[in-house]
């Protein structure tokens, strides 16, 4: 139990807080230090004011829904309670501003629920109005601007503090977990308030990173004259104010005097030491696992079955699956965005699809919409197919044969020309190809759902991830960058044919893959080339894709790599020796 001496500290810390009113960035700064230093209150806290680690955990995000950060979560939670177990001394809560009905299949019902308002990023941060302002906007140093920004900042980081502390207090929370929030910056605020609370409380934080904002991201003056933009490149907009990029560096990640930082590859951890001076001992790297359902078997029969409850949830749990024409959703795209139903497009009206039939292929992207998953070279390569493979020669003698581009994740509001992108490029594949042929060639957005009301009339079970990988025929996923590329794991456990890229850094793409690694542990994928396709790729994924059983040795190998390379107890055991480490 927390001691009534450190709830009385937390409390006089936030009024003394409350009553400052900052002029500058640096006065946020040395808000953080004087906190560091126990210098708010009558009383520091010691080590035997709180419980003892673990204690009850906390998880704290910007939100939970069906992307990479939740699922992980997810992991990370049910890692701890095969440590602690699941009675009435340990306890795990998760802290975000929203959580999506999409994800509650993630998420144990045990698990406690809090809600902070204003805690969320990006465009979902007030309208994404302090972001633009942030990293968007020009801020000069010593200006108005900068200390109306910095002036704000502190309002909304105090709400902040005192509700997340209080919280924390109540629940004897002992250990808090950030994921990605001291590491992406979609809120400055909230970051600052997860360090505040740290420091006052004198609690033990394990921070865990999947991005950071200087991968893909830098100053103008660092890049050459020839080189493409970063897609992080705004948050250095205003690096030149000097005493807002001091701070901002601080918090991304901080470096509390009770926080390790846990990344997702070894080439982060390398820059925060050997860059950011962070001591070894106190950076570390946490892996992922696969559910043992991802390596069960499965039939024709199973296959089905996964298709016909996304087949429900795509029509809204109709009988028939009857595809909305392109040019109706892209004069529907923003109704759409607001509301992310799941749909179906097709090429034009009147069309129907049925996901059971034996005569559909499916390819899976299972990513959210962003640019970086560069989605639209998918419909590059199904165009390609068509007017150059084997595959298109089927299609022209097989008028029963279609094909579906499926993309589980969610679109945020911020990628919107993203989705737009993707949006046109379908329908310049499809109006480069004869109708008879562009009527069967389909494109599907399940937005992270994976059930429906109709599913309990008809006693259909939630679809699992797992199941989705299942129903899909290849995993395609030509993304450019990535922190680790949890789907080639994922297609490699269910046994699902992977095109991946090379993706950057590729020291993280080869780690994945396990090119270091002895061949048995390696997993093997089809290369998805930059440019051009050649002949011979293009030959190579019509074949696994109209004869798959050639293609079982190599499905046989990827179960077994990943089976003994990212299991449950593996990461059970990174979460107990990273615990130890704070304990110690």
């Amino acid at each position: 139990m927390y001691t009534s001496d450190l709830r009385e500290h937390f409390h006089r810390s936030i009024r003394e807080m409350e009553t400052f009113v900052p002029g500058d960035w640096d006065d946020l700064s040395n808000v953080l230090l004087q906190a560091g230093n126990h210098e708010f209150g009558d009383s520091a806290p010691s080590s035997e004011d709180h419980p003892p680690s673990p204690g009850n955990v906390a998880f704290i995000t910007f939100e939970y829904g069906i992307d990479g950060v939740s699922i992980e979560i997810s992991k990370y939670a049910r890692a701890l309670e095969d440590n602690y177990g699941r009675d009435d001394a340990f306890s795990i809560h998760l802290i975000g501003e929203a959580f999506y009905p999409a994800a509650s299949s993630l998420f144990a019902e045990r698990w406690h629920r809090f809600i902070i308002k204003g805690i969320n990023g990006w465009n979902k941060w007030d309208g994404g109005k302090w972001f633009r302002a942030l990293y968007r906007q020009k801020m000069p140093p010593s200006s108005r601007e900068s200390a109306r920004l910095a002036k704000e900042m502190y309002k909304q980081t105090i709400s902040i503090t005192n509700r997340l502390g209080t919280y924390l207090i109540a629940h004897n929370v002992a250990l808090l977990i950030p994921v990605n929030i001291a590491s992406n910056p979609g809120n400055f605020s909230f970051t600052l308030s997860v360090a505040l609370v740290s420091e006052i409380l004198g609690m033990g934080v394990l921070n865990i990173n999947h991005d950071f904002y200087w991968e893909e991201g830098r100053t103008l003056s660092e890049r050459g004259e020839d080189e493409a933009p970063g897609i992080r490149d705004h948050f250095f907009m205003n690096s030149e104010n000097r005493s807002f990029f001091a701070l901002f560096q601080s918090l991304y990640p901080y470096n509390g005097k009770r926080w390790l930082q846990a990344n997702i590859n070894k080439l982060q951890s390398r820059k925060l030491t050997d860059q950011f001076h962070f001591h070894r001992e106190k950076v570390f790297e946490i892996s992922t696992f696969v559910g043992n359902s991802f390596f069960e078997k499965y039939d024709q029969s199973s296959i089905n079955l996964a298709r016909l409850r996304m087949g429900r949830i795509l029509s809204d749990g109709e009988d028939v699956l009857r595809p909305l024409p392109i040019s109706d959703h892209l004069d529907d795209i923003d109704q759409w965005m607001r509301d992310q139903s799941p749909r179906v497009i097709g090429a034009g009206p009147g069309l129907s699809l049925d996901l059971r039939s034996d005569d559909l292929i499916i390819l899976l992207q299972p990513t959210r919409i962003i640019q970086r998953k560069r989605i639209g070279r998918n419909l590059e390569l199904i165009g390609a197919l068509i007017h150059r493979s084997a595959l298109g020669r089927v299609f022209n003698q097989h008028a029963s044969r279609k094909l579906l581009l499926h993309i589980t994740g969610p679109v945020p509001k911020e990628h919107k020309a993203d989705l737009n992108q993707i949006l046109q490029s379908y329908d310049g594949m499809l109006r480069s190809l004869p109708p008879e042929i562009a009527e069967r060639l389909f494109l599907s957005f399940s937005v992270g759902h994976q059930e429906h009301p109709s599913f309990a009339k008809n006693k259909l079970d939630p679809l699992t991830v797992d199941e989705i990988f299942r129903m899909a025929d290849a995993v395609v996923f030509p993304s450019e960058s990535e922190g680790r590329g949890l789907p080639i794991i994922e297609a490699g456990a269910v046994g699902i044919p992977i095109i991946c890229s090379r993706y950057r850094p590729e020291k993280v793409f080869a780690e994945v893959v396990g090119e270091h690694l002895p061949q048995e542990q390696q997993i093997h994928y089809t290369l998805f080339p930059e440019g051009e396709f050649s002949q011979q790729f293009l030959d190579e994924v019509a074949e696994l894709l109209l004869h798959p059983q050639t293609n079982r040795s190599k499905i046989a190998q990827n179960k077994k790599a990943v089976q003994a390379r990212y299991s449950r107890d593996s990461m059970r055991k990174d979460m107990a020796n990273l615990l130890d480490k704070l304990i110690d």
